[in-house]
């Protein structure tokens, strides 16, 4: 595969003399499979350049847009990017099924016309809108597994394999845990749903990941969602991956600051076989064969449109804290959910055995039961879908071993307090959407 990058920076375009050999422009990244297939990743403002490039090539493009979620600078490049107006040229677009506005509604949205003179309307080629969760497909030749992030806002990754290469795209992502992952290849992390990203990384020929902050910029920027470089080269190391690149450079960072980044990155992949180095506008890195097996397959899903149905989820809040419950209230009574409140463990299980929620948001410290002991009484339930439902535990509780007991109890995910509301928002909406993807079974 051949992997060009349009656009590297993070959250807003920063052209200047200071970024001339990093770029300025926000993500976008053209990868080529060997049989042709072209992928775009991302449609920040270095899909005009793209464009523009492709517009010189053989005609009519076919060509498939993968966002990784609809935050202005991965998608301010769209209404610019010029093969989408061309008639002939065929555009299939996908991004994550949120459970609200659909995807082109959304896109349509910057090109209103008092923000933007042309609308979606007037696109000459033919676009097909593809809606995703986590999955695995088929694009010509290239296999697309996907997975989810953690961002203030539903957000996706992608894997890419084809030819027995496999490069991963992994931006807008911050660690679920800041417990370190520890020394070395294989070291496994504290919080699941960070193994779970190692596993995502595994074995890549190439990891594009995002590197927005320091590990000593982080403490200010934690749920912002992004992660410190640094623990990006953890995550790679962790998952054997060959090649690091350095991926959403903060607007703040000049061409000499990421020169400095790449050196102490690299010094802390010292003693792996980690190549480390960092995204930079126009390079073109080629991917042969790996001398390795192939991945283990993953199973497979067929894509399309076809949305959540009724009826809404309903999601249990369980704190004793009123603020914290009419913050969550606030945050998630907009999206449709039918939301539920127990100030307590007992009335918490309670109300789970005889309304059974579709997710639960449980806090630990509480009058009677804590949360540790309703989450085990509710995974130890004869009914499958209180065993099974998602709960996320929200606990101030910060050390490494009350992460590991949380999940030992039973806990699908662990965030700790304080939170961003965002944050909460679009892990709930992640979490119904895989439990609705693995539950076959209905609801009575």
């Amino acid at each position: 595969m051949r992997i060009r990058f349009w656009g590297t920076r993070g959250s807003l375009p920063k052209p200047g003399r200071t970024t001339l050999r990093y770029g300025g422009n926000t993500p976008c990244v053209e990868v080529r499979a060997p049989d042709g297939t072209l992928i775009v990743l991302d449609c920040g403002t270095g899909a005009h350049g793209l464009g523009q490039a492709l517009l010189t090539g053989t005609h009519p493009v076919r060509g498939y847009l993968l966002l990784t979620h609809t935050h202005w600078d991965h998608i301010q490049g769209f209404p610019f990017f010029a093969p989408l107006f061309v008639p002939g040229n065929e555009w299939d677009i996908y991004a994550p099924q949120g459970l609200g506005q659909r995807l082109d509604q959304t896109l349509a949205g910057q090109m209103q016309y008092a923000y933007f003179p042309i609308t979606l309307a007037h696109l000459g080629a033919a676009v097909r809108y593809h809606n995703l969760a986590e999955e695995a497909f088929e694009l010509g030749g290239v296999r697309v597994t996907t997975r989810y992030l953690n961002h203030p806002g539903l957000a996706l990754g992608y894997r890419l394999e084809a030819a027995g290469v496999s490069v991963v795209y992994a931006t807008d992502h911050e660690p679920h845990s800041s417990h370190s992952l520890g020394a070395g290849a294989g070291s496994e992390p504290v919080h699941l749903e960070d193994r779970r990203h190692v596993e995502f990384l595994a074995g890549a020929d190439l990891v594009i990941h995002d590197a927005q902050y320091t590990l000593e910029e982080y403490p200010a920027k934690r749920t912002w969602g992004h992660t410190p470089a640094e623990l990006a080269v953890d995550f790679a190391r962790a998952a054997g991956a060959r090649r690091l690149a350095l991926f959403h450079h903060d607007p703040l960072r000049d061409d000499e600051a990421l020169d400095k980044l790449v050196t102490t990155c690299r010094s802390r992949a010292a003693g792996s076989p980690l190549e480390v180095l960092a995204a930079a506008e126009g390079q073109s890195i080629e991917l042969t064969a790996a001398a390795v097996a192939a991945s283990a397959s993953r199973g497979e899903r067929t894509i399309g449109d076809a949305g959540l149905s009724p009826p809404a989820p309903t999601i249990l809040i369980v704190d004793d804290d009123p603020d914290v419950v009419r913050l969550l209230t606030l945050t998630l009574e907009h999206e449709g959910f039918h939301l539920l409140s127990a100030p307590d463990g007992q009335t918490a299980l309670e109300m789970a055995r005889a309304l059974r929620p579709d997710l639960v948001l449980l806090d630990w410290e509480m009058p009677g039961q804590n949360g540790l002991e309703v989450c085990r009484a509710l995974r130890a339930e004869r009914d499958r879908h209180l065993s099974r439902m998602p709960i996320i535990m929200l606990t101030g509780k910060t050390k490494a071993e009350d992460t590991e007991d949380g999940f030992a109890a039973g806990a699908t995910d662990y965030v700790i307090k304080p939170f961003k509301a965002a944050h909460v928002r679009a892990r709930v909406h992640a979490w119904l959407l895989r439990s609705r993807r693995t539950e076959p079974e209905s609801r009575p």
